[in-house]
């Protein structure tokens, strides 16, 4: 596993701590290229009074903590992937949450593990026999 692509929840969890674990692997990591969708951006600006309210960052530290933790993120924009692939990412995830779409979509087209903290979207991909989604904890141990 070398390519990773990584949902709006691990890069939320990541921004709120400043010694934070999931920050920590997506930083230290070499042997992993991390990627997420430019939708991410969309959802980090949606959920931003959120973010801040978890994080007590002010917005100026916000932006730092985006800037520093983006440099280990590379953003695939979402007009790249085909459709075959929205296709196929729609029907894993209709009756889930449609808003994963775009990472499931990405995974699928990168043939890439889509790494998670949300367990409804684990727990409902894993019953579809979707086996490229993991958990923090299982990528832990495989580092």
């Amino acid at each position: 596993m070398n390519v990773v692509i990584v949902d709006t929840n691990i890069i939320f969890s990541a921004l709120i701590g400043k010694s934070n674990a999931i920050a920590e692997v997506i930083i230290g990591t070499k042997n992993i290229r991390f990627y997420t969708s430019d939708y991410m951006h969309i959802e980090l600006r949606n959920h931003h009074e959120k973010l801040k309210k978890a994080s007590k960052l002010s917005n100026e530290e916000i932006d730092t903590a985006k800037y520093e933790l983006f440099k280990y993120v590379k953003f695939i924009t979402l007009a790249m992937i085909p459709e075959k692939y929205w296709q196929e990412a729609e029907i894993l995830v209709s009756d889930i949450d449609i808003d994963d779409i775009a990472f499931v979509a990405l995974s699928l087209y990168l043939d890439a593990y889509l790494w998670t903290g949300d367990k409804i979207l684990y727990n409902g991909l894993k019953a579809k026999n979707f086996n490229k989604v993991i958990s923090t904890a299982e990528l832990r141990l495989l580092l």
